[in-house]
């Protein structure tokens, strides 16, 4: 059997190989809004049709994420974990072959079902680094620049080769990671003598960051999976909407680098707020996406922020313990909100009842910023008394 050689357990490239097996059991939540609308141009599903299937996705993955935090300290990972990647990739050429909504509702669920799984996995070995923060930043800088790949290039491609190219890019993204699996380290559970907290318990300045953690995700989930159809309601060109989107995720990689650089330097409290701030403000300016320049700002503010700031939520979360189990339960609420936004999105956007979602998005927001002050404060509270 051939053998690959391990990378640095703590260096830069292991946190990246860490952030690629998190990222292939969620890619389609990064192309979400390609997803959405390739499946209304490709197969002619209504809005509420579409959302609903990729609702399925993500409630998938949260039940996934779910099951697995029981399991996550006691399992192997690394067989587990290419097991999941060999599922995910025939569920997504199952998906390949169904045009009908229902059915593909069912396929997604499954195949979130084991993409939950496969990220509760992933983020159970992330609480096990040091500065979980920086490795929650490189995930979401995977994910911008994947989500920000497929969200310019997919749109354009659906009305060549339909929606199979959808799936047949989720299916490239879990092959080479799979590749990428042999070489990371096995990253065992710290010894109970250096571990800070035990078991994830669920006290309530956990349960706090976790409420925290679903309204932020289901705020922009619920805007980011219509956001396309949003754009072109306001007036402006698909290809110019498209391309701001794909565009504004690769830019968002500056809030992941920050994080990266920043860590717990200034707190935890300090980051989040600003960040929380400036998601609000740029929420609020599409409400004016009819002016091109106002579009593209509220774009590039909300992608940034948006990385900046769910990296500090989810290490807010591991921090509640070393084993992994808490940033488990940090995922799990992450995609129950990933999941509940395109939801309440499709239920609210109607025909096109695109302020009503905004102020949803907002409202949601404001909640998330007030719920994860406390257990922010408690945290920097104990680093100041180290």
């Amino acid at each position: 059997m051939t053998s690959f050689r391990k990378v640095d357990a703590a260096g830069m490239v292991a946190r990246m190989l860490l952030a690629f097996l998190a990222t292939a059991g969620l890619y389609y939540v990064n192309i979400m809004p390609a997803l959405v609308d390739g499946l209304k141009q490709g197969l002619g599903f209504s809005n509420r049709q579409a959302g609903l299937v990729g609702s399925a996705n993500v409630y998938g993955a949260a039940c996934g994420a779910f099951l697995i935090a029981f399991f996550v300290r006691r399992i192997d990972w690394k067989p587990a974990a290419t097991r999941l990647l060999l599922g995910l990739i025939a569920m997504d050429l199952l998906s390949m072959l169904l045009s009908d909504p229902l059915a593909l509702v069912g396929a997604r669920f499954v195949h979130g079902f084991l993409g939950g799984m496969l990220v509760g996995v992933a983020f159970a070995i992330i609480a096990r680094t040091r500065a979980p923060d920086r490795t929650f930043g490189m995930l979401l800088l995977v994910q911008a620049a994947a989500g920000g790949v497929g969200v310019m290039a997919l749109p354009l491609l659906v009305p060549v080769f339909g929606t199979r190219v959808l799936f047949a890019a989720l299916i490239s993204f879990s092959g080479l990671t799979m590749l990428m699996l042999q070489f990371l380290p096995d990253y065992p559970i710290p010894g109970q003598a250096n571990a800070p907290r035990k078991g994830g318990r669920l006290n309530a300045p956990l349960l706090l960051s976790l409420v925290s953690v679903f309204l932020f995700q289901a705020a922009n989930m619920g805007l980011y999976a219509f956001l396309i159809g949003l754009g072109q309601h306001a007036g402006l060109e698909r290809r110019f909407v498209s391309s701001t989107v794909g565009l504004s995720d690769w830019l968002a990689m500056g809030g992941s680098l920050m994080v990266i650089a920043l860590s717990t330097r200034f707190g935890i409290l300090r980051p989040i707020a600003v960040g929380m701030l400036l998601t609000i403000g740029g929420v609020w300016a599409l409400l004016y996406s009819d002016i091109r320049w106002v579009w593209i700002a509220a774009n590039v503010v909300g992608a940034l922020t948006w990385n900046f700031v769910i990296s500090y939520l989810l290490g807010m979360c591991a921090r509640f313990d070393s084993t992994g189990q808490a940033a488990v339960w940090g995922g799990f609420a992450s995609k129950m909100g990933l999941a509940s936004g395109p939801l309440f999105a499709a239920l609210i956007v109607g025909t096109d009842n695109y302020r009503a979602l905004i102020l949803l998005s907002l409202a949601l927001l404001g909640a998330g910023m007030l719920t994860s002050a406390i257990p922010a404060l408690r945290l920097d509270r104990e680093q100041a008394k180290r």
